[in-house]
């Protein structure tokens, strides 16, 4: 990703694309006063850059033969107190698609550019306003998909996770200081403190192994929890889908094997959101299709948060489907809720599922469906319940504990018998330079672009 000159004025929709009531432009940097003049026309006939900072004025926006486009609201906020660190102009205008490209390229014509992805809180990372942990926590907050992000993004905007690394930042100038203390003061006077050293780097790779430990559990508060629809063929699997969604999402008939793929629908549902995957039925079969669906079955179990196995209550199980029950419960029983579909029906006996707790559900019936979705709503409390740091790891954030916990590793390797303390210091920088790199204290530029490449254009 290519980013011009950092003091350009740049403009972008910061709002949703659409038709609305209104949308909101944004304009920023050095010369975003200058542009606005150019494209403005207030009622007072001054100019917008003789108004104060941090005021809102009614005015329309016109074009270069002095034609109104819209008429709008326009924000003024003077460097540094703005989110980017420039000056920046706001223009709240009617959300029509044809008067925002209408004023957009009106804003170019006077000398701004469009913006580029993330490229708003690029620069707020860039003057220091916020860092790159913060600049991520902003697009977790606007792609929420569950109560607890919103709550953990928010935290990590405030500088829950930043303020983490920096404790972590001065245990290891702490060890770097001993070390260097060390290696300075070792044949003068016998002073070396290679315990402390180790102490230090223990606790630190102590504490980001739990952090670490947490990584799997909050992809499911990042992105929602997947809950497979397995069991065998004629189960129910898909009228029990098309319940949980409350409409007709899959095809269900009484043909076995209907269902010959995953189909992926979602829902919001007490402040989390479900994504319902309903699988092939699994049995042996000749048909190549078929099997592809089985196998893809199999692959959404190992993927899915949440396993609702699904039983036909009215139907005794055969030897085959008895082991692929069993296999089932005995590789996921963690994750597994057992339904028996079909309990309006005179019931088998199967004995694979008498001892454990089991969710009697008619898909017609919306007192049992209603009763599942608590058993549900039960088992995503406690796999959140279980997460106890209040930090949201992305796969940058892990794959730089990672590094830096094979660096500390080679550390205290080296303090053993008679360290050499000049390359244990050289080993310490080494590790706090990767540590700042969560922070983006000295993060390259391509992974800078890396980052800012997930954001949208607006933000």
């Amino acid at each position: 990703m290519f980013y011009a000159s950092s003091n350009e004025t740049i403009i972008a929709q910061c709002t949703p694309q659409g038709t609305g009531a209104i949308a909101l432009l944004r304009l920023s940097g050095d010369n975003a006063f200058q542009v606005a003049d150019n494209i403005s026309k207030l009622p007072s006939n001054k100019t917008i850059c003789a108004l104060p900072t941090h005021t809102i004025h009614y005015g329309w926006v016109v074009d270069t033969n002095g034609t109104h486009i819209d008429q709008v609201l326009f924000l003024l906020m003077r460097a540094p107190h703005t989110f980017t660190g420039d000056d920046t102009v706001e223009i709240t205008c009617h959300n029509n698609p044809f008067i925002i490209q209408n004023i957009i390229q009106t804003a170019l014509t006077a000398g701004a550019r469009l913006a580029q992805e993330g490229e708003f809180s690029r620069r707020a990372v860039s003057n220091n306003k916020i860092d790159i942990i913060q600049a991520e926590a902003i697009n977790d907050l606007i792609h929420a998909n569950t109560q607890l992000t919103l709550k953990q993004s928010l935290s990590q905007l405030q500088g829950s996770f930043s303020h983490w690394v920096i404790t972590i930042e001065k245990q290891l100038i702490k060890a770097l200081a001993l070390s260097d203390a060390s290696f300075e003061f070792l044949d003068e006077e016998n002073m070396e403190f290679s315990i402390q050293i180790t102490e230090i780097i223990d606790a630190v790779r102590a504490t980001i192994t739990n952090l670490k430990s947490t990584f799997n559990q909050q992809q499911q508060i990042r992105n929602g929890i997947r809950i497979a629809i397995i069991g065998s063929v004629n189960a129910g699997k898909s009228s029990l889908f098309n319940a949980l969604l409350n409409q007709e999402r899959a095809i269900v008939t009484n043909i076995a094997g209907t269902t010959r793929d995953a189909i992926e629908a979602g829902l919001y549902k007490d402040g989390n959101y479900w994504t319902l995957i309903d699988t092939a039925g699994l049995r042996t079969t000749d048909d190549i299709v078929e099997q592809l669906g089985i196998s893809r079955s199999h692959e959404e179990a190992h993927k899915a948060d949440i396993i609702m196995l699904v039983f036909d209550g009215s139907q005794q199980l055969s030897d085959a489907e008895t082991a692929v029950y069993q296999n089932m419960l005995d590789t996921y029983a963690d994750k597994i809720i057992i339904v028996t579909n079909k309990a309006d029906l005179p019931q088998a006996d199967n004995s694979i599922i008498t001892h454990r707790s089991v969710y009697p559900v008619c898909t017609t019936d919306k007192n049992s469906i209603s009763t599942l979705e608590s058993a549900i709503q039960n088992k995503i409390t406690s796999l959140f319940a279980s997460i106890g740091s209040p930090f949201l790891l992305n796969q940058r954030h892990y794959n730089n504990l990672l590094s830096l916990e094979t660096k500390l590793m080679t550390t205290k390797e080296l303090l053993n018998d008679r360290p050499s303390y000049e390359l244990v210091s050289y080993h310490l920088q080494d590790a706090l330079t990767t540590l700042s790199e969560l922070t983006g204290k000295t993060i390259t530029e391509a992974g800078m672009d890396a980052v800012f490449r997930e954001f949208c254009v607006g933000k």
